[in-house]
């Protein structure tokens, strides 16, 4: 976790951060505060350097036997604007059209978790997710959906806490409208009374 994240210069910043503010980072209330954001640093940016294109390399070929469409919905999404460098958290919908291979379910939500640990855009967070199932599965096509709320629009600025962001990244066969319109039905179903 965090390999590539320097912690000591993460708490140094932040000492000097908490005096540019006025506080003092050597109070007993704020003394630990440095080595704890260096630590939560570290979760947050630790896609840093990984490439999550390793996460697919175990795709199973499967020719004609596939299906016409393969969707991991509800994933968890957290990331960091690079803008303000405040979370931003939501949920990713990831559907493609397998080619001739397939991935093991869980290699999605890793492949959406490894690109979002790291600063990011949601708009290119989803063009990113779509281009590395492009690039390691060759699918017929893929769709990615994210829905996110973003600290710099809830906590600062407009103050919108309800308002949420919806992106959408397509490639191939899942470009054209009506792919799509089916794709979104199935993201918006109904399960279990809850609404996705």
């Amino acid at each position: 976790m965090g390999a590539t994240v320097d912690r000591e210069r993460i708490a140094a910043a932040v000492r000097e951060l908490l005096g540019a503010i006025g506080s003092d980072p050597d109070s007993r209330e704020l003394a630990s505060t440095p080595f704890r954001v260096a630590d939560a640093y570290a979760e947050f940016f630790a896609g840093v350097g990984q490439d999550p294109a390793v996460l697919l390399s175990d795709a199973i070929p499967v020719g004609e036997d596939t299906g016409e469409l393969v969707l991991v919905r509800d994933i968890e999404l957290r990331s960091v604007c690079e803008h303000h460098l405040l979370p931003f958290r939501g949920r990713a919908h990831v559907a493609y059209r397998p080619g001739a291979r397939v991935v093991g379910l869980s290699a999605i939500p890793r492949v959406v978790e490894v690109l979002a640990a790291r600063p990011q855009m949601q708009e290119r967070l989803g063009e990113q997710i779509a281009q590395v199932l492009e690039d390691g599965l060759a699918p017929r096509g893929v769709l990615v959906v994210l829905e996110a709320s973003h600290g710099c629009v809830a906590d600062r600025g407009v103050r919108q806490t309800e308002a949420l962001a919806v992106t959408v990244a397509s490639r191939g066969e899942l470009a054209e409208d009506a792919a799509q319109t089916g794709v979104f039905s199935l993201i918006g179903e109904r399960r279990g009374g809850r609404a996705s």
